[in-house]
C-alpha cells in the first residue's frame, strides 16, 4: 500500500487481502458506480445485486424476462461530509466499500484500486491467468489543490484526437483534473470555425517548419504540417475529459502570436495591408491583432462556438503574452481609438482589450485565464485567472492583487526542457529540470501571507511543442516528471515519491508509456546526431529564470525569445 502515487493523506494497512472474481461487480448510484467501473474497467466490473434500479436495470434481461446481477464486491456510497474529490475506501477480505464526495472522489477511489492491483491492471484487458488481490486496509484521501493540471501546446505541432484522448486517460490515473489546450499560436490555428471557416481552412497549415537549434543555424524540413480538431472533435474530447473528472480549458492565445489567424483574415491585423502566412518557425512574432471593436466581435464568435462545442467551459485562456505593439503604436486608427478610450498609452490598450474578451467569456458563463505579462497593467477583470510563468514573484504580486493563480513557472514546469545536461538526450530547449526538480516544488512560499497564499488555485506543467513532434516524444517529456506533478500538487510534498516511483513506473509500462527512465533514455529514445541531437548548455533553465525575474521586477511586460 505504500507505493501509490500520488500519496493519500491517510493510508493504514491491515492484515490479509481481498481478491476480485470474474464475477465481480459495482453496486451504488449510477453516477459513483459509473465512475468506479471506469477506473477498473479492465476488470470488466458488472452492476450489483443490491444495487440501485439503475445498476439493476443495466445488468439486462435474463431468459424469461427475470433481470439478472452480479454479487457486490465493491459498494459505493455518497458522503456529503466529503468534498467533491474526496474518498474513503475500506477493504477487507469480504468486500471493498467507498464513501465518496462526488463522481470524482469514486472515480479517484477506483484509480487508487488500481494501483493497489498488480500493475498489469493498468493494460486494456486482462491477460490469461491474471489475479487481482487487494491488501487490506483503509485509505482516506483529498487533494490539496482545486487546480492539478497539464498544458498542451497543440499549434507548434498538431497532436492528432488519440494522442488527446490518452492523455486525458493518464491524467485521470494521476488524479490530474485539467487539461489546458494551446489551440492557437502563429504556428497553427488548430479548431473548425463554422463562422470564420478560413480559419481552420488557411490557418491549420505550415508549409514547412523550423528544424534550428536554439540561436543555430535556419533550416527547415521542406514537409508540411498542420490539422484541426472539428467542432465534433471538440465536444468528444470535452465529453471523454469530464467522465475522467478532467475539464479542458481551451486556450486562443491573442492578441499576439496571430500570424496563423491574420494569414486567414489579415483585416484584423493593426496593419489591414500587411499580409502574413503561417509561422514556421519559433520565437516571437510581430503579428498582432487589431485592438478595435470589430476584432473584439470576430473572437467573440469564435469563443462562443468553441464554448458552444465544449460546454461548460468554467475556464477560457486568451494569452495576453509576448505582445509586440509597436504596430499599434504605428497605426493612426488605433492610437485614435485609445485615446477616444482616455487611455494612456498601448499597453493599457492591450489591458482593455484582454478585459473586453473576459467579459465576453463572463456572458458566455467562462472566467478569463491569461499569462502574467497581462496582468502587469492591472487592469484586468478581478475575477480573471492568472498564470505566472515567469516565476513566483510575479505570482505573488498578481495574488496580492486579489487574483487567483495558477503556478506555472518555467522552472521547474516547463517540461519541454531536458532532463539532463548530456548529448544522449534528444533535442530540447535547453536544460536541466529533473524529476526530482519537479518532486521539490512548492506551488505556495512559505513567505506568502495567509491571504496571498489562499489566491492559488494549484499548478500546472506546460508541454511546449516546438520539440515535440509526436505523441512517442510526448511520453518522454511528460512521464515520470507528470508523475512528481501528480503528487505536488495533489499530497502537497514528495514525501515517499522516490520509494514509491519504481513500483509506478511497472505500471506506465504496462499502460504502454514510453517514459524517460530514470537511468536516462533507451537507445532509440537518444537524439542521436542529426536534426534530434541535444546541445547541452546552449539555455540554461537557471539563467533563464533570473533574467525573467529582471523583467518582472522593471514591470516589463514582453519577454524574451526562447527559441
Amino acid at each position: 500500500m505504500t507505493d501509490l502515487i500520488p500519496r493519500p493523506k491517510v493510508l493504514d494497512p491491515a492484515p490479509g487481502s481481498f481478491e476480485f472474481t470474474p464475477r465481480a461487480a459495482v453496486s451504488g448510484p449510477a453516477d459513483l458506480a459509473d465512475a468506479v467501473r471506469l477506473a477498473l474497467a479492465v476488470l470488466d466490473l458488472g452492476p450489483g445485486d443490491h444495487g440501485d434500479h439503475t445498476d439493476i436495470a443495466r445488468a439486462g434481461a435474463a431468459p424469461g424476462g427475470a433481470q439478472t446481477a452480479h454479487q457486490a464486491t465493491i459498494s459505493v456510497e455518497p458522503d456529503l461530509s466529503l468534498g467533491p474529490e474526496s474518498y474513503a475506501v475500506t477493504v477487507d477480505p469480504e468486500a471493498v466499500r467507498i464513501a465518496a464526495g462526488g463522481a470524482a472522489g469514486a472515480l479517484y477511489a477506483g484509480q487508487t484500486l488500481r494501483q493497489l492491483l498488480p500493475a498489469d491492471a493498468f493494460r486494456s484487458v486482462p491477460l490469461p491467468g491474471a489475479r487481482w488481490p487487494v491488501p487490506c486496509g483503509r485509505i482516506e484521501d483529498a487533494p490539496r489543490f482545486s487546480w492539478r493540471g497539464a498544458h498542451l501546446d497543440v499549434s507548434r505541432h498538431f497532436m492528432p484526437k488519440r494522442e488527446v484522448l490518452r492523455l486525458i486517460d493518464l491524467l485521470a490515473v494521476h488524479k490530474l483534473n485539467r487539461l489546458h489546450l494551446h489551440l492557437a499560436d502563429d504556428q497553427g490555428w488548430r479548431v473548425e470555425s463554422r463562422a470564420h471557416p478560413l480559419l481552420h481552412e488557411i490557418g491549420s497549415h505550415r508549409a514547412r517548419t523550423t528544424t534550428r537549434h536554439f540561436r543555430g543555424e535556419t533550416e527547415y524540413d521542406d514537409t508540411p504540417h498542420g490539422g484541426f480538431y472539428t467542432l465534433a472533435d471538440l465536444s468528444e474530447i470535452a465529453a471523454y475529459a469530464r467522465a475522467r473528472a478532467v475539464t479542458v480549458v481551451p486556450e486562443i492565445d491573442v492578441p499576439g502570436h496571430a500570424s496563423a489567424i491574420l494569414a486567414a483574415y489579415p483585416h484584423l491585423g493593426a496593419d489591414p495591408a500587411s499580409r502574413h502566412d503561417v509561422l514556421d518557425r519559433w520565437g516571437i512574432s510581430p503579428a498582432i491583432l487589431s485592438p478595435l471593436p470589430g476584432t473584439i466581435d470576430f473572437l467573440a464568435t469564435v469563443f462562443a462556438e468553441i464554448v458552444e462545442a465544449l460546454g461548460p467551459v468554467p475556464y477560457f485562456h486568451i494569452g495576453g503574452d509576448e505582445c509586440v505593439l509597436d504596430d499599434w503604436a504605428a497605426s493612426a486608427e488605433i492610437e485614435a481609438h485609445r485615446e477616444s478610450l482616455g487611455l494612456a498609452t498601448p499597453g493599457d490598450l492591450h489591458a482593455w482589450f484582454l478585459r473586453g474578451l473576459a467579459d465576453v467569456l463572463a456572458g458566455l458563463g467562462s472566467r478569463a485565464v491569461v499569462w502574467d505579462e497581462a496582468f502587469v497593467s492591472g487592469m484586468l477583470r478581478e475575477d480573471t485567472v492568472v498564470m505566472p510563468w515567469r516565476g513566483v514573484e510575479v505570482g505573488r504580486r498578481a495574488a496580492a492583487a486579489g487574483h487567483d493563480i495558477v503556478a506555472t513557472s518555467v522552472f521547474p514546469l516547463y517540461f519541454d526542457y531536458a532532463e539532463a545536461a548530456s548529448p544522449e538526450e534528444p533535442v530540447a530547449i535547453g536544460d536541466t529540470i529533473t524529476v526530482a526538480d519537479v518532486a521539490a516544488f512548492e506551488p505556495v512560499p512559505a513567505s506568502w501571507t495567509p491571504a496571498e497564499a489562499g489566491r492559488v488555485l494549484g499548478a500546472q506543467f506546460q508541454l511546449w511543442t516546438e520539440r515535440i513532434p509526436d505523441g512517442r516524444t510526448l511520453d518522454y517529456r511528460a512521464w515520470p516528471r507528470g508523475c512528481a506533478m501528480a503528487q505536488v500538487t495533489w499530497s502537497g510534498d514528495a514525501e515517499g515519491f522516490a520509494a514509491a516511483l519504481p513500483a509506478h513506473l511497472g505500471r506506465l509500462d504496462a499502460y504502454g508509456v514510453e517514459y524517460r527512465p530514470p537511468a536516462g533514455p533507451r537507445p532509440w529514445q537518444r537524439g542521436g546526431t542529426g536534426v534530434r541531437r541535444h546541445r547541452p548548455g546552449a539555455v540554461a533553465v537557471a539563467e533563464v529564470m533570473r533574467h525573467l525575474e529582471e523583467l518582472t521586477h522593471a514591470a516589463d511586460s514582453t519577454r524574451p525569445s526562447l527559441g
